[in-house]
């Protein structure tokens, strides 16, 4: 039964995480007004605003205007109730567990903003950076200067790509918003998973661009969007970096 408590409890907040994603970007407040509908502003009735249920039995349209609603607030729904399972899954109710679902539910924030509107703000990044030095500091996951030299890698890696990329390609390759992010990833996952975060990311970037190129054609321009590839990274470097970690150290003792 735990791990349904914890879908249910999951996919509850990430209901309010689509609220931060779509009102952040817009200058809103994230508690007022309630939640209406993005395309006639109708208030949500209660029985509408169930998370998963509600967009399946209205089949993803609105109830007073029938327009469609984003499969976004499905899948945000959906990963907000699947993150909590597979940290509990790995860490039990230990403090990584609390500290791991606040940082992932902050990615998937971070993640659709990105999709959706191109930004990563700094309402989100650059309290994360502060909020990831004082928990290493406090709760005691990952030492105090291993978060410091974690932010330093995070964001100056990231730094350094968007010099060379910029210096290569003669336009931007790593925006200001994902440097921010590299920081606040490092602060929290300390050094060692920082560097194995952006090898992840990296990866990931690399086969789902590669992808999307070969699909929509050489000439396609469009930039995509780095944070989704970073949060994925960092989610997966949670679950099973410090098991990789182990087994890669223990190899080369």
């Amino acid at each position: 039964m735990v791990p349904a408590g914890l879908f249910v409890l999951g996919a509850i907040l990430g209901s309010f995480l689509n609220v931060v994603a779509h009102r952040i970007p817009r200058g809103g407040s994230i508690v007022y007004p309630p939640s209406s509908c993005p395309a006639c502003g109708a208030r949500i009735r209660p029985r509408d605003n169930i998370p998963v249920v509600s967009y399946l039995v209205l089949r993803g349209r609105c109830r007073d205007c029938g327009d469609r609603i984003s499969p976004r607030y499905l899948i945000v729904e959906l990963l907000g109730g699947v993150v909590p399972v597979l940290l509990h899954a790995r860490y039990g109710f230990g403090r990584e567990l609390f500290v791991f679902w606040a940082l992932s539910d902050a990615l998937i924030v971070l993640s659709a903003i990105d999709l959706a509107d191109g930004i990563l703000p700094d309402r989100i990044t650059l309290p994360g950076i502060v909020a990831g030095v004082v928990i290493a500091a406090l709760a005691g996951i990952v030492s105090l200067p291993s978060s410091l030299l974690g932010a330093v890698i995070g964001g100056g890696g990231l730094y350094l790509v968007a010099l060379l990329g910029a210096a290569a390609f003669r336009k931007e390759s790593m925006g200001g918003g994902d440097i921010k992010l590299g920081a606040m990833l490092g602060a929290f996952l300390g050094w060692q998973l920082t560097i194995m975060m952006l090898f992840a990311s990296f990866l990931l970037g690399a086969i789902v661009g590669g992808a999307v190129m070969a699909k929509k054609g050489r000439d396609w321009d469009r930039s995509v969007p780095f944070g989704p590839f970073m949060a994925a990274g960092a989610f997966l470097v949670i679950l099973w970096g410090q098991k990789l970690l182990g087994w890669y150290l223990g190899r080369l003792g």
